[in-house]
């Protein structure tokens, strides 16, 4: 696991752990989730402007209409991923400015993230290398059409919310995968599909509010 600790030393250690404590409160449990979460410093992934705000439970702007994911829906996301099995090879659609991945990146060897939005790219890939995270691999795509040259995937994850289950995704999640994703356009939840034997199986989670997942290249 690559990381380095950054910013204000005690002071970000010590506000990240009462992020941890605040998720361990409202019910995370897995303890190598929460261990990924500590160990990924949240405040350089964020705007300088915002950084006292960094380790709040809350998701915060990064400009172009996006958000960086709230902690709890990070951490509670990855343990329904985790679960009673390893996350193996894992898609991220949806990487922003790479937080998620960089959590993700603690918990499996083979990460793979793409993002629509060049400048948000760019953002992501200077996030990870601040960090000296190297292990996540970086594509600008389209999210709706997953990255088919690197499937298939045991596991996907999706941080932007669809209508409904894109097809290129489904295809791209191997047999006996797991796939995450917020659905919905008013009303949103979490959905979880598994790829069994005997086809999808799809399990409705908790209701949550994420940006729209758009097709298309920005």
């Amino acid at each position: 696991m690559s990381q380095v600790l950054s910013g204000s030393g005690m002071t970000s250690q010590r506000t990240r752990s009462r992020m941890i404590e605040r998720l361990r409160e409202k019910g995370i449990r897995n303890e190598r989730v929460l261990a990924a979460l500590a160990a990924v410093p949240r405040h350089v992934f964020i705007e300088e402007a915002l950084a006292s705000r960094a380790y709040e439970d809350t998701a915060l702007p990064l400009g172009f209409s996006q958000t960086i994911s709230q902690p709890f829906i990070v951490a509670r996301m990855i343990e329904v991923l985790l679960e009673g099995r390893e996350l193996g090879k894992t898609l991220e659609i949806g990487a922003g400015c790479g937080y998620q991945a960089a959590v993700l990146a603690q918990l499996t060897k083979e990460i793979y993230a793409v993002e629509r939005i060049e400048p948000l790219l760019a953002k992501a890939k200077l996030n990870l290398r601040a960090i000296q995270q190297f292990r996540v691999r970086l594509k600008y795509a389209d999210g709706q059409l997953g990255l088919p040259e690197a499937a298939p995937f045991d596991t996907i994850i999706v941080a932007a919310a669809a209508s409904s289950v894109p097809p290129a995704l489904l295809q791209q999640l191997a047999l006996g995968g797991r796939m995450l994703l917020p659905v919905g356009k008013g009303e949103q939840y979490l959905l979880l599909v598994e790829h069994r034997a005997e086809g999808f199986v799809e399990t409705r989670l908790d209701g949550v509010r994420f940006v729209p997942l758009l097709s298309g290249l920005e």
